[in-house]
């Protein structure tokens, strides 16, 4: 019986056999995580370098894309390495570190979520205490404790799961090393339901979350449609609705992968369904908050137009000095 010692290695079998199929596989995970290198070092930039964004909301945005950018790291550079060169495997300890790895920004981003979920509420709902509930000395403790809780939930199950002896063979019917489906290769009843202990309380902490998210946006609604002018109203809204958004596309992806019936199960569904829950939301989280959030499109324009006008300036002033400079006119022999 084959333990979690022994076995070198996983097959991730996702993705398909046929070779046309496999590049394809390539070139959509390359067209993605490229989008998402983008989009999210754009808002890194923009929130580092422009002190418009030097708020609280910026400062969870900046850690937000730093966790979108762990999430797209994790998963698809090995995604896209089986696809181009038709393997599937992954070894034992890549395996390990690649399911630790996206549980810690997987979580890191819900708790970061909730967070920025009651900075919109104190922003909204108690605006005269906004300095002091979300002090700079409060913020960065908050962000602490989003990676910190993160980190330790990945770390817990991550040793669960792979402490567990497997006896169901090696073959993974994912892309990337996604711990349930590791689960459903243990043998052990004593560990298999100590790490479905575990599970539980994780699940207790996230329903706990989405409580106080669901309470607070209660709150921020009743109070943004007191605001008497509407131009007040949309800018709540306008702060707001891409919080809610990214929450929403975060929530109902990973909600829809883990509950999903067994009776609806493919090949070609749970593939879709995995990406869209550990691909599709790092990639299109910076673009929706960008999209709604104009102080952001300013920083960001703003810096992509200074950055074009001084590579112009630099390079036409380096043209006319090499031709007013009669040492570099003049051809060397």
């Amino acid at each position: 019986m084959p333990n979690s010692s022994s076995m070198p290695q996983f097959l991730l079998l996702a993705l398909a056999d046929r070779q046309e199929l496999q590049l394809l596989h390539f070139w959509f995970f390359l067209a993605i995580s490229l989008a998402a290198l983008l989009a999210n070092g754009l808002i890194l930039s923009a929130v580092a370098c422009d002190h418009h964004l030097h708020t609280p909301m910026g400062f969870f945005l900046l850690h937000l894309s730093l966790t979108d950018l762990g999430c797209i790291c994790t998963t698809v550079p090995k995604a896209m390495h089986n696809s181009l060169h038709n393997t599937t495997t992954i070894s034992y300890t890549g395996c390990a570190a690649q399911a630790f790895f996206f549980v810690f920004f997987m979580s890191a981003e819900y708790f970061l979520l909730t967070i920025m979920c009651y900075d919109r509420y104190v922003a909204i709902c108690k605006p005269l205490h906004y300095g002091t509930l979300l002090g700079s000395r409060a913020c960065a403790h908050m962000a602490a404790a989003a990676w910190a809780t993160g980190f330790l939930t990945a770390l817990l199950h991550t040793a669960s799961t792979f402490s567990l002896p497997l006896c169901q063979g090696n073959a993974l019917g994912q892309f990337f090393c996604e711990l349930p489906h590791i689960l459903k290769l243990s043998c052990s009843h004593s560990g298999y339901l100590r790490e479905i202990g575990l599970i539980g309380i994780s699940v207790c902490l996230v329903f706990g979350c989405f409580i106080f998210i669901v309470f607070s946006y209660v709150q921020i609604f009743r109070a943004v449609l007191r605001i008497p002018s509407q131009q007040g109203r949309h800018k709540a809204f306008s702060t707001c609705l891409p919080h809610l958004t990214v929450l929403s596309l975060f929530v109902s992806t990973a909600t829809f992968s883990d509950l999903k019936p067994p009776s609806i199960s493919s090949p070609s569904l749970d593939l879709i369904v995995s990406v869209l829950y550990s691909v599709v939301p790092p990639a299109l989280n910076p673009f929706i908050y960008s999209l709604r959030n104009q102080e952001l499109k300013d920083a960001i324009w703003k810096m992509m137009t200074g950055c074009f006008s001084r590579a112009t300036t630099c390079l036409f002033s380096s043209a006319e000095y090499s031709l007013c400079n009669p040492l570099l006119a003049q051809p060397a022999f």
